[in-house]
């Protein structure tokens, strides 16, 4: 909407250093806020023959040092929001950063036991539950709330369901601009199909989500990268929902309908090739010409296509029982939505004139290394372009901006927030400097178009 504000909140986050770094860090300092509360850091390589230092632009929301848990992080980030999100809104959290830095410890935790220690995803889930906990004192079952969530990876230019062992499934856009995530039509009995989307399991208590969530974390593909044994080779996304029953019920209706429209649509298109194959001719002289042994069937092409029409319909009429029950409910916080997304981690290459030696990759390291920074780069710029407000979001860039897409464009208004997460060991120095780059050339942008949206707004 032209003249609404939109920003993302770059924050960065330091990890405690390895104990093999402990005499070797990077010497490093946050300047003073700007005007607009945004912070600059500044780095320097002490053990490097160059003269290695930088200082960002303001750029950084809040800075968090090594010895701030998670329990930190999320008050200060997340915390904030769950007011937001029981009013049915929306918000995005973002884990970029080199790989080891402390992405996937940020967005999921490792100790599921200790709060403090908690990944800010699962925090949220704790806080949602027991804000639901009082909402739904004296509810029947059924007019219960809970939290749904969804949990994918993407790898190139496919998605992987963690909720379904890791099914395989194709992104698609359709004719309405929407971006459908779709593993194969499965065949039933009867000759019946069905369309298997992204799986999003509801649940009615923490515990329960705990568990799924932890069961289908376990699917994830993880692979040696030279900076980390279990570096995470794939983005992670994870959907929160605050959901009931009958959305559920009603949006399984729509699978339910899609599902039988598939072979109706096929047969619809498999009537019309035939019909225009058998109505035209190869002419002699080259080129096709009408068939004069044979006149097209019209007729059969428009009852096939009105069969079609009349399944699409059922489509429609489920997808407005869906939006009734999210307009209607009594609750404003039904369809309230979370995601975070863990980044796969950053990749880089050596700088002209720098004198940092990089550890050396495999083909394998180097090819992912490529489509992950392809990912990143068009992240990068559909966030600019979004705060921005510009007419054309290049969401098509990449697979990841494609299935942000809808993510992007329901927080109208809002704020999504990115975590940079970086080391302070010097033998990771370029690693930190090129994520701490992209972090503050975001943050810079996204500043910049608040401050003209916001002077745009006073005149």
């Amino acid at each position: 909407m032209p003249g609404s504000t939109r920003a993302i909140d770059i924050f960065a986050r330091w990890r405690p250093p390895p104990p093999k770094a402990a005499d070797g860090q990077i010497a490093r300092s946050e300047g003073t806020a700007d005007g607009r509360g945004l912070l600059p850091v500044s780095l320097s390589a002490q053990n490097s023959g160059a003269n290695q230092s930088w200082t960002s632009a303001p750029a950084f929301k809040a800075i968090f040092r090594p010895e701030d848990d998670n329990g930190a992080v999320y008050h200060s980030i997340v915390a904030p929001s769950i007011s937001h999100i029981l009013q049915g809104g929306s918000r995005n959290f973002f884990a970029y950063g080199h790989s080891g830095s402390g992405k996937t410890h940020t967005i999921f935790g490792y100790n599921y036991d200790d709060n403090n220690e908690l990944g800010l995803s699962l925090a949220a889930a704790k806080h949602l539950f027991q804000a639901l906990d009082t909402l739904n004192e004296g509810k029947a079952v059924r007019e219960r709330l809970g939290v749904g969530f969804s949990l994918f990876e993407l790898r190139n230019k496919s998605a992987f369901d963690l909720l379904n062992q890791r099914t395989e499934c194709h992104i698609r856009e359709g004719p309405d601009g929407r971006v459908h995530i779709r593993g194969e039509t499965e065949m039933l009995q009867g000759g019946k199909v069905r369309v298997c989307p992204v799986a999003k399991m509801p649940c009615w208590t923490y515990e329960q989500l705990v568990g799924e969530l932890t069961r289908a974390l376990g699917l994830r593909a993880v692979g040696s990268s030279s900076t980390h044994d279990q570096s995470s080779r794939t983005h992670a996304v994870l959907e929160l929902e605050i959901v009931c029953q009958s959305l559920v019920h009603s949006r399984n209706a729509v699978v339910d309908r899609q599902s039988e429209l598939v072979p109706v649509g096929k047969r619809a298109t498999d009537i019309s090739i035939e019909e225009q194959s058998k109505g035209f001719v190869a002419l002699p002289g080259g080129g096709w010409g009408p068939n004069p042994d044979y006149t097209i069937d019209q007729r059969r092409i428009d009852a096939a296509e009105a069969e079609k029409a009349e399944y699409e319909a059922r489509i429609a009429s489920a997808e407005q029982v869906v939006d009734e029950i999210l307009r209607a409910h009594p609750s404003p916080c039904l369809g309230g939505k979370m995601v975070f997304v863990d980044l796969a981690g950053a990749e880089y290459h050596q700088e002209k004139g720098t004198q940092l030696e990089l550890p050396k990759q495999t083909p394998q390291e180097r090819q992912q290394g490529r489509q992950i920074n392809t990912d990143l780069l068009a992240l990068k710029e559909v966030i600019r372009a979004w705060s921005k407000n510009q007419p054309r979001i290049p969401f098509r860039s990449s697979a990841l901006t494609m299935v942000l897409r809808e993510h992007f464009l329901g927080i109208e208004g809002g704020t999504s927030n990115m975590i940079v997460t970086v080391s302070p060991a010097e033998d990771q120095y370029a690693a930190t400097l090129n994520s701490l780059k992209y972090g503050s050339l975001v943050g810079a942008s996204s500043a910049s178009a608040r401050s003209l949206a916001a002077t745009s707004s006073a005149t």
